[in-house]
């Protein structure tokens, strides 16, 4: 990742504006005791920085930057668009976004801007411009952050006109349009491009066509945001990387095109200390991010303790957000930061933990964090900028997401993001190490591809899994797989022909959902959770494990053809990661590191060996040859203890 130089930054999002000038002076020394060396400013100032229209409020900013500069903290700057100021609603209330049911959302929160608001966008240029070229060369800044956590939804007036463009571009004629949303179905063919909606609230069940659009439509409208606001930056300071920060797996984003656009791929993660998956959560997270990056990645927010936002609010035992910040260190983090680093005492998130805590300095939150920032300092000249491969590919996309995740589907209790995080953490728990891909991205170098579930492929990522096993390379599908194509028209038979030639089905009958809590039989001992299909195999199939009792007794849950697995229902945790782990060992994709006690992780970067005690209990790894535990300097033959949420990171 740019502009480390061979650090691991660490620090996270600054607010001086929530304090007196006194408490700024403080924080320095704060910051240089725990080891700081990057801040995020500006986040939410706008109405700050622009009190009223046009006006500008640099003089407070310019006194922090420079703070920063002589302290030796370098600043990722941020554009406040994400957070319009109260009198911009008030007077052009054009700028507002309104829900499906046309209610206006109204400024007293934040993300109250609509995305295709021309006002709007240009009070945001406007704002990026003044303060790009105001900063451009300020030595205290390293980096730029576009904007906040882009999620912001409009069915306006506004955005309908925007929708139509959108729909022009994508489609050219109506014809074409008709054709792609299937209006042929309840008499819904348009004659006028005046006459399309957003996806706004319906009698009964919306053309699925028409709400996917909207959501690819609303992705872009937000990408377009963050691209007018980037070029500005870039014009001013091409020599400095730009980002913007995910929230992890947040639907309202196409995460694979964004992350192409952005210098440095960020994102924000907050696993529950109470979970007993949090730390498989955030592999998952940190594993879909370093993919997205195609190497190193930011953690630009995490809670140095509980967060505000849950229904019970748990903090972070003593040593969890170490183990926590080091898991994504090792998983490619080249950035640790935190939102925030001083606990506000006002506000919608002052129950929100931050680097200090409001026990200050004697906290146990801020000595945690000050041990947290030496051993980065520590290991940061060995890790930066390194990265690792990996075996095993998990295919993911955010368009076959927007289309199964609709009203109308055989069972609402398919969750993508829940399927998905269960293959995931088969593949986790049985320390095998991923990425996740595209499936249209180049899978070549993968010895295992694996596919959860994708109920919408092109043609193009058909041809693409078919080429890559054709390759040598094995696959491995879920269920409800390459069902649509990319308008959500049901492909012939169930599934395209090409994918049940490759998996060897003759013919897929029948989807057998099943009820919440429900499970069914499978030979070997495995049992299914979710879903089933009646299955015809054909004569090519060379391996198939039944179902047992029931409607399907006797038809196939899984078949295998060659190097095509198929997996028509969602194992149970132990069985699916018994079954991925006989598959991967037939790929010759191997754990990490073999038998490791429970609750350990061990994972590579670069030369590097980080092993995670996620247990609450010491444990003994036997680590073959001797190395060098970085964090604390001693060697290490043959094994090493590892302490409750203990970590280390070993050096051959």
């Amino acid at each position: 990742m740019q502009t480390t130089n061979g650090r691991i930054l660490f620090g996270g999002d600054y607010n001086p504006e929530q304090w007196p000038e006194e408490t700024w002076h403080e924080d320095v020394r704060l910051m240089k005791d725990a080891g700081v060396n990057s801040v995020t400013l500006g986040v939410f100032s706008w109405s700050k920085l622009e009190p009223h229209p046009g006006a500008r409020e640099f003089g407070w900013l310019d006194t922090v930057m420079d703070l920063m500069e002589a302290n030796g903290v370098g600043v990722v700057l941020a554009t406040p668009t994400s957070s319009p100021p109260p009198w911009m609603g008030r007077l052009h209330p054009d700028t507002l976004p309104r829900d499906e049911d046309g209610r206006t959302e109204w400024w007293g929160g934040r993300q109250h801007f609509s995305h295709s608001s021309a006002t709007y966008r240009r009070y945001a240029a406007a704002i990026t411009e003044d303060l790009a070229a105001r900063y451009a060369d300020h030595p205290a800044l390293t980096m730029w952050h576009i904007n906040n956590e882009y999620c912001t939804h409009d069915h306006g007036d506004e955005a309908a006109s925007a929708f139509r463009r959108w729909l022009r571009t994508r489609y050219g004629t109506l014809d074409a349009l008709n054709a792609a949303w299937g209006t042929a179905f309840w008499s819904q063919g348009y004659d006028s491009w005046d006459g399309i909606l957003p996806a706004r609230r319906a009698h009964y069940l919306k053309n699925p066509a028409q709400v996917l659009d909207f959501r690819r439509f609303t992705s872009d409208m937000l990408l377009e945001c963050y691209r007018a606001e980037r070029d500005i930056v870039r014009r001013h300071t091409p020599h400095l990387p730009v980002t913007t920060n995910f929230m992890p797996l947040w639907s309202g984003q196409d995460g694979w095109r964004w992350a192409a656009e952005e210098d440095v791929v960020s994102v924000d993660l907050y696993p529950d200390p109470r979970d007993p998956l949090g730390a498989q959560y955030g592999a998952f997270v940190q594993d879909l991010t370093r993919s997205q990056a195609r190497g190193p990645w930011m953690l630009m927010e995490q809670a140095a303790g509980p967060v505000n936002w849950r229904a019970v609010n748990h903090p972070k035992p003593p040593g969890l957000n170490r183990l926590w910040s080091l898991q994504a260190v090792a998983h490619g983090a080249d950035a640790v930061c935190y939102f925030q680093w001083r606990q506000s005492r006002q506000g919608a998130e002052k129950f929100h933990s931050g680097m200090v805590g409001h026990a200050g300095e004697q906290g146990r939150t801020f000595q945690e964090v000050k041990r947290i920032g030496a051993e980065l300092r520590r290991i940061g000249a060995e890790v930066s900028g390194t990265h690792g491969t990996r075996d095993i590919a998990v295919l993911h996309d955010w368009h076959s997401w927007w289309a199964c995740d609709q009203d109308g589907r055989p069972s609402e209790h398919i969750e993508y993001p829940e399927v998905l995080r269960a293959w995931h953490r088969a593949l986790w728990e049985a320390r095998l190490a991923t990425d996740f891909a595209h499936p249209e991205h180049d899978l070549t170098a993968y010895r295992l591809v694996v596919v959860p579930q994708l109920y919408l492929l092109t043609d193009a990522a058909i041809d693409n899994l078919l080429a890559y096993v054709a390759g040598g390379g094995t696959l491995v599908c879920g269920f409800l797989t390459g069902v649509a194509d990319e308008d959500d028209r049901i492909r012939p038979g169930g599934m395209d022909p090409r994918l049940r030639e490759l998996f060897g089905i003759r013919t897929l009958h029948e989807w057998w959902p099943l009820d919440a809590g429900e499970s069914v039989a499978c030979a070997g001992g495995l049992r299914g959770t979710l879903w089933s299909e009646e299955i015809e195999a054909a004569g090519t199939a060379d391996e198939t494990v039944p179902y047992q009792g029931g409607e399907l007794d006797g038809l196939p849950a899984v078949l295998r053809r060659g190097r095509a697995w198929y997996v028509s229902t969602l194992p149970e945790p132990e069985a699916l990661r018994t079954l991925l782990t006989r598959i991967a060992a037939g790929a010759g994709a191997r754990p990490v590191l073999d038998g490791l006690p429970a609750g350990v992780e061990a994972v590579r970067r670069g030369e590097l060996l980080f092993l995670l005690n996620h247990g609450r209990e010491p444990v003994t790894v036997d680590v073959p040859g001797t190395h060098r535990d970085l964090l604390t300097g001693a060697p290490v033959t043959g094994r090493t203890m590892l302490g409750r949420y203990g970590a280390a990171v070993l050096k051959p």
